[in-house]
């Protein structure tokens, strides 16, 4: 068979036996590519502006910011009322009562008070509606304006004492010692006790204001 060279293809290309070159155009995919992936920008920008369209009109940015001050108001914490001002045992004036059967036990624990800075009073054996009848390490007594104040502050000298009041006039109080007493709290522990109840540690509870 002969051997033809079409016309326009410049000898480039021949023709031999029955079978033809196929002419295509070269594929563009590059292109398809880059336009696809414009598409989806200009979609996803589309919808963005979209969504800022609906919280503008719909509030949706102010329910963000309400929820802050919400939160913080939910986080608030109010202290505890401060306990009343109570004195220092240099304003406190304690008479001291033996109700055991150890002779000078008031006059020592006076002593010792007294180097703790109360003021002493009277000093001596209890009364007979007391004598050999206060069961625990002592009882404290004093007039009813004394049981938030003066009692509690010289209840931090004396462990497990129990406190009562009386209708005396004044502020002076008791310490009638009992016949399970055996000494005064340690001055340390006296003074730690006294810092706790002169200076309690807040409580903090939430707040009950509505936001």
């Amino acid at each position: 068979m002969s051997m033809l060279t079409p016309p326009g293809m410049g000898g480039k290309y021949r023709i031999t036996g029955d079978k033809y070159p196929r002419m295509r155009r070269p594929r563009r995919r590059g292109r398809l590519v880059v336009g696809v992936v414009a598409s989806v920008a200009a979609l996803s920008l589309v919808g963005w502006g979209t969504l800022q369209l609906i919280d503008v009109f719909t509030g949706g940015g102010d329910k963000a910011s309400a929820a802050g001050p919400k939160a913080d108001c939910a986080s608030k914490v109010s202290p505890s009322p401060s306990a009343p001002a109570l004195p220092k045992p240099g304003q406190i004036t304690v008479n001291v009562f033996n109700a055991t059967k150890r002779s000078g036990l008031a006059k020592k624990t006076a002593d010792e008070l007294k180097k703790r800075g109360f003021r002493i009073g009277d000093v001596g054996n209890a009364t007979a509606a007391y004598d050999k009848k206060v069961k625990g390490t002592g009882l404290l007594l004093g007039p009813a304006s004394a049981l938030k104040t003066s009692l509690p502050v010289l209840g931090t000298q004396v462990a497990a004492a129990e406190t009562r009041t009386d209708t005396r006039k004044g502020a002076e109080v008791d310490l009638i010692i009992g016949s399970a007493f055996k000494n005064l709290n340690s001055k340390a522990a006296a003074d730690k006790a006294l810092t706790a109840l002169t200076h309690p540690q807040p409580a903090a509870t939430s707040s009950k204001k509505s936001c």
